[in-house]
């Protein structure tokens, strides 16, 4: 029984949406669903690039770091042996020959350093930016 005070107590008047409308909105949830699974898996794969990247950049950092402690500490010895042979020196002649080819031994070290130090960043650079190569190659194809 229905209550004639309330406006939507009505009978409901029974409606069949025409089979072309509910086609219609088939074919959209479908595209829908479609573009999303697209959209979640460019997501992940997108995740495994960052990733890929961060972990290539870390390493790349390690072994910067660690090849800098390495110079540093041949650095250090170098100067002490040097400061060693400095005072076992009798005159200053041999004292300013000795600094002279301590000097040019320094200034070689320190350019072999800094081109191993420049090659190591560019292959570190090289390998970090791999993964975005990798990942944009799957999306740019040529047209055909």
């Amino acid at each position: 029984m229905t209550n004639p005070t309330t406006p939507f107590s009505a009978s409901i008047i029974p409606f069949e949406m025409p089979e072309q409308v509910r086609a219609f909105a088939e074919k959209g949830v479908s595209q829908a669903r479609d573009s999303y699974a697209k959209f979640k898996d460019a997501a992940e794969a997108h995740n495994g690039t960052i990733e890929a990247v961060f972990t290539s950049a870390n390493k790349g950092a390690s072994e910067y770091s660690a090849k800098l402690v390495e110079f540093f500490k041949a650095n250090t010895s170098s100067s002490l042996d040097f400061a060693q042979e400095l005072l076992g020196v009798k005159t200053p002649a041999a004292a300013l020959e000795l600094w002279t080819s301590q000097a040019r031994k320094q200034y070689e070290t320190f350019a072999a350093q800094a081109r191993e130090l420049a090659e190591l960043s560019q292959k570190v650079a090289t390998e970090t930016i791999e993964p975005i190569k990798a990942s944009a190659a799957r999306y740019d194809k040529p047209a055909a």
